[in-house]
């Protein structure tokens, strides 16, 4: 295991949980060091475990894209606390994300799924632009 990359280590020792055939999987920010086909592949496969093969699965998910795409219940915590839980659409808002996060942001329903998706509020480049139009 130690010659391989991150993102292989990664999914070695998923499939290294898989294989023990438990009925729950406890995984840790399973998507860590995996580009974006191999994070929907994992988020796939275990989805499809969950749904097909009644496995329980409770992940750790900092991106709230993944979780509110894949996860039918969200625990959003923040300081070790839990600040709100309950199915994606209930949970994940502009607010919470404000709450936990210190971040604005708006939610709308993701094109593909329907399942609350946040844009990051104003970027780097427009707030520049904004300031700068202010200073004129």
């Amino acid at each position: 295991m130690d010659e391989l990359s991150g993102g292989q280590r990664q999914r070695a020792w998923i499939a290294m949980a898989l294989a023990q055939g438990t009925d729950i999987l406890l995984l840790d920010e399973p998507t860590t060091y995996l580009d974006i086909a191999h994070q929907v592949e994992v988020l796939d496969l275990v989805r499809r475990l969950n749904v097909e093969r009644g496995r329980t699965v409770v992940a750790v998910l900092h991106d709230l894209n993944q979780a509110a795409r894949y996860a039918d219940h969200l625990v959003a915590m923040r300081d070790g606390r839990v600040v709100a839980q309950g199915p994606p659409g209930e949970v994940v808002t502009a607010e919470l994300v404000r709450e936990v996060f210190g971040l604005e942001s708006v939610v709308v329903p993701d094109p593909v799924t329907g399942t609350p998706l946040v844009v990051p509020g104003v970027p780097w480049a427009a707030a520049t632009a904004t300031v700068d139009a202010v200073d004129a």
